[in-house]
């Protein structure tokens, strides 16, 4: 976003102040006596005086303004030596990828987690992404659960990093296919298995989406693991497997995420094949994979109604009646916090379902806003919150692919002038109707970019 000229704040002609304080002293004595700018009032103070007030008001601006320049001047500084002191610690963890010992490479693992979640490094990165990728790659094909786990998920970092352009998709072309045999290994570790599910979906909706036949691959890598949870041929649900419930759940929400990127076509295949066989998993025994299953059905739903306003479900009355028996749940045998949580998700399900409307949430960020109002939104920015935790709010003001993918337009560039001062109430309203506009735009929006190939 070009800047602004600046001007130079303090700084003040002799002319132009002595002009300044006639016409302010011609309009006092013009206004009538007790009137001060359309306001009465007593007025008391003679010309003299308020010649001395307007010069003391310049003279206290031009020193506040010099103060902060020579203030700003100095955090540059310190910002600057602050970033070659972080960049020199990167390039440390980088070089612990391949040392010989699995401690060293977890901890580099974790601490290049950390700062890809919490900062923009799109510089930084680009120039190393072949060698990032090496190492990773490196470490999923050849490291433990644990350090398999780790790598996969600072390489779908790495992927939002580098905003999901020709970089990504490169490095995701190479570990897509170690990605789906790890996941597909139900002898793996459990925990590089679920974090390989999320690296697929992730990163196949950042990088490669428009593509139609990775989209599918992924899709159906994806199915393979949570249909293993739904109703065999005589309608009963298998029972879990130990650990297999968190599997189901990130995979479902992953297949989700990369569903609101499907044509029309591959969208209505999806609806008539999983919507039927996701109202039986209502009744999993796992109040986890419930509420995920409860949000994919608003989800679906919403899709399908996206694509023909009369869309329903078969069995609408079924469904109904399911849901309301969860969202008033007071089984005693089941944790407080599992009922209330289960109660919350599937009354404003329910509420979709029945009525067409979304309980809408605004999460803020620095000036800006994003409205969350829809369950399509709701599940991009969950995806992106569960991979960048508590760095999404950053990421969300400066990472030109999240701001693309919310509408929220390019990154807001404020000079130091303005980070200085307090912000008014005004120039935040502008703001947040600017973010305001910004949700507006059509919930479909990502999928009419792409042709309907599939």
């Amino acid at each position: 976003m070009p800047r602004g000229k600046k001007g130079k704040r303090g700084s003040c002609k002799p002319g132009s102040l002595r002009q300044e304080v006639l016409q302010l002293q011609l309009s006092a004595k013009a206004s009538p006596k007790g009137v001060k700018n359309g306001v009465k009032g007593e007025s008391t103070a003679s010309d003299d005086e308020m010649t001395s007030d307007i010069l003391s008001h310049y003279s206290s601006a031009s020193e506040s303004a010099s103060v902060m320049e020579e203030s700003t001047g100095s955090e540059q500084v310190d910002e600057q030596t602050a970033q070659d002191q972080m960049e020199d610690k990167l390039k440390q963890c980088i070089d612990n990828l391949m040392d010989k010992s699995a401690k060293t490479r977890l901890a580099a693992l974790e601490s290049l987690r950390q700062a890809f979640s919490s900062k923009v490094l799109y510089d930084f990165l680009t120039e190393r992404r072949l060698t990032v990728s090496d190492c990773l790659e490196r470490s999923i094909k050849k490291g433990g659960g644990e350090e398999q786990a780790a790598a996969a998920t600072v390489f779908t970092l790495l992927c939002i990093q580098l905003g999901g352009g020709d970089e990504a998709e490169e490095g995701f072309k190479v570990l897509r296919p170690i990605f789906t045999s790890i996941l597909t290994d139900s002898s793996a570790n459990i925990a590089a298995r679920q974090s390989c599910v999320r690296a697929l979906g992730m990163c196949c909706y950042v990088s490669t989406a428009e593509e139609g036949e990775t989209l599918i691959k992924s899709l159906a890598h994806l199915e393979s693991i949570f249909m293993s949870s739904y109703p065999n041929k005589e309608g009963t649900l298998p029972t879990p497997k130990p650990g297999s419930s968190g599997l189901h759940i990130t995979a479902l929400q992953a297949w989700s995420l990369l569903v609101t990127l499907c044509p029309a076509s591959k969208l209505t295949l999806l609806l008539d094949i999983h919507l039927p066989k996701l109202l039986a998993c209502l009744q999993s025994s796992d109040v986890n994979y419930r509420i995920a299953v409860g949000e994919t059905i608003a989800l679906l739903v919403e899709l399908g109604r996206d694509l023909d306003e009369e869309f329903e479900v078969e069995d609408s009355e079924s469904l109904c009646e399911s849901l309301k028996s969860l969202a008033t749940d007071s089984a005693k045998h089941r944790a407080k916090n599992d009922r209330r949580k289960q109660r919350s998700i599937f009354r404003e399900v329910l509420h979709y379902i029945e009525n067409e409307e979304f309980t809408e949430e605004k999460i803020r960020f620095g000036l800006e806003n994003v409205y969350i109002d829809s369950w399509m939104r709701r599940r991009i920015y969950d995806a992106f919150k569960e991979i960048l935790e508590s760095g999404v709010r950053h990421h969300l003001q400066h990472n030109p692919l999240l701001r693309d993918i919310f509408g929220l337009g390019p990154p807001i560039i404020l000079d130091a002038t303005i980070k200085a001062n307090k912000i008014s109430r005004f120039e935040k309203h502008l703001f947040n109707s600017a973010a305001f506009k910004a949700r507006t735009k059509q919930r479909s929006k990502v999928r009419d970019k792409r042709a309907d190939v599939m």
